[in-house]
């Protein structure tokens, strides 16, 4: 018969830290940890068969080194047969546990996914326990500290948030000025390959997998057969020595050319100089703090330029801390903002890459093969596409959710819906990030190898990015005149609605799409 405990503490896939709060006064002679592999976690979207893969292996071997250190692990395991699950949901099989255990308290730290933290309540309110729910202290700014620099302001935007964590934590400051006397170095960090294009051999670090890992890709591979992506290409850390080893490959080899190039895009290179660490960071295997400090130490060394370190900065420090305090502070409301009244479905090809686009045909090879594409390729193709498509933007973030392997819900919710698809109208961003394939062209090669024309919106070499943007343009006119950062997209509508019969092949071609990229 078990042992009586006292806490039952909760750990989950996204939380595999030591130096969690979920840690703190364990008892290891009354308190108990819980981990569960659930089969709705993984199929609530349809999930990328590489990211329920890095999931189950990092878990399992975060199980594995707390009970090489003497903690007792409740930790339910899902196998080929479905028949052996203990339950499909969280709140099924935590329900047997409590049963069976009966812990005095439930503890667990504040999950990233609105919908877990409402299960977890109910399930504890079910079992009349208690359920105390501990601070993140992963990310550098609390709710309440974002709150209160929110309060009286009109609008709140990333720069300003950004300004205000580095002054904070004293990240890049001289004093109370910023580092090399600019606060931003984006206009330093949008430059493009000459037709040479990179180096060759880019790739970050890679890991063969142990027995445990295989175990899990063999699992995988024959229970979620179905499920898109493949697994031929795992290669990924899951457990934080090897995050560490990844990061440290990162900051000697490739962040001294990041910033310049980091919205450059090549064929057949999905990494280019990207870190590849923000799935690392959203597991827990690392910490911002492990990120931040060593890249500001190669800066300080003369190993990085300042405008690299300072773009890799801002996506941890900036970005990645106002986003999760977005999700908080709007969340649930936010989840069901459509600024456009979008309605369609992702395209079918964003499941399978199999389109003559060969700018969407090389982002979704990436995504195929690695559950990972740099943000330009998620923002400026995969999300200009379905947002001028007229996507949904919840189905969006659905799709993004189930493709990418750093997607959690706070991540995932406020870069899609809100920065890519702009269904908040304005919350997170301030304006509509959609462009014409001139764009594509201008920070890729991948116009030279397609069949259309990024120049043309008429005929047959009409190119579809370049057709849907102007086709957005004009559905959403009504919404967009007014806003001051569109003010050079819209005149040039004006002067095209004055071709009505060039509109109307246009609106044409755009419904052509819907009908065929787009399942009934």
């Amino acid at each position: 018969m078990s042992k009586p405990i006292r806490h039952l503490v909760l750990v989950l896939g996204d939380q595999l830290d030591r130096q969690s709060a979920a840690f703190d006064d364990f008892d290891k002679d009354r308190d108990v940890v819980w981990m569960a592999e659930v089969e709705e976690e993984l199929t609530h979207v349809w999930c990328h068969k590489l990211r329920i893969a890095m999931f189950l292996a990092a878990m399992r071997h975060f199980r594995d080194e707390l009970r090489e250190q003497d903690y007792e692990v409740d930790y339910h395991e899902l196998t080929t047969d479905a028949r052996k699950d203990r339950g499909k949901s969280f709140a099924e099989v935590l329900a047997a546990d409590v049963k069976q255990r009966k812990p005095e308290r439930l503890i667990v730290v504040h999950p990233g996914d609105l919908r877990v933290l409402e299960a977890f309540r109910k399930a504890a309110k079910h079992a009349d326990l208690e359920l105390e729910v501990r601070p993140d202290r992963h990310f550098y700014c609390t709710q309440e500290e974002f709150d209160e620099w929110a309060k009286g302001r009109k609008d709140l935007r990333l720069e300003y948030f950004y300004r205000w964590l580095r002054k904070r934590h004293d990240v890049l400051m001289d004093g109370d000025e910023p580092e090399g006397e600019q606060w931003n170095y984006d206009h330093d960090n949008r430059e493009s390959f000459s037709r040479k294009g990179p180096e060759s051999g880019l790739k970050p670090a890679g890991f063969r997998p142990d027995d445990v890992t295989q175990a899990v890709i063999d699992m995988v591979a024959e229970r979620f057969a179905k499920h898109p992506g493949s697994l031929e290409h795992f290669d990924l850390p899951v457990t934080r020595k090897e995050a560490l080893r990844k990061l440290r490959h990162f900051i000697a080899e490739r962040l001294p050319t990041f910033g310049e190039y980091e919205d450059a895009m090549w064929t057949d290179e999905a990494y280019l100089y990207h870190s590849h660490l923000s799935a690392c960071l959203n597991l827990k295997l690392l910490n911002p703090r492990d990120c931040v400090d060593r890249a500001v130490e190669a800066y300080a060394d003369g190993k990085a330029p300042l405008n690299s370190v300072e773009g890799f900065v801002r996506q941890i420090l900036g970005w990645r801390e106002f986003i999760r305090c977005i999700y908080w502070r709007e969340m649930p409301d936010y989840a069901e903002k459509n600024y456009f009244d979008a309605e369609f479905d992702v395209p079918d090809f964003f499941w399978n890459g199999e389109t003559d686009m060969e700018c969407a045909r090389q982002s979704m090879q990436h995504v195929v093969n690695h559950a990972y594409s740099h943000h330009i390729h998620r923002l400026m193709v995969l999300g200009n596409i379905s947002q001028t498509l007229g996507v949904h933007p919840y189905k969006f973030h659905e799709w993004h959710m189930a493709m990418y392997l750093d997607a959690i819900d706070w991540v995932s919710l406020p870069n899609t819906l809100g920065m890519s698809q702009f269904g908040d109208g304005g919350v997170v961003g301030t304006k509509p990030y959609c462009a014409s394939g001139n764009y594509v062209n201008k920070m890729s090669n991948f116009c030279r190898n397609c069949r259309y024309n990024y120049r043309e919106k008429q005929g047959e070499n009409a190119c579809p990015v370049t057709v849907l943007y102007w086709d957005f343009l004009d559905r959403n006119y009504t919404q967009l005149k007014d806003n001051r950062r569109m003010n050079f997209a819209i005149k040039n509508l004006e002067k095209l609605r004055k071709k009505t019969d060039l509109i109307a092949e246009i609106r044409e071609k755009a419904d052509g799409y819907r009908d065929e990229w787009i399942s009934k």
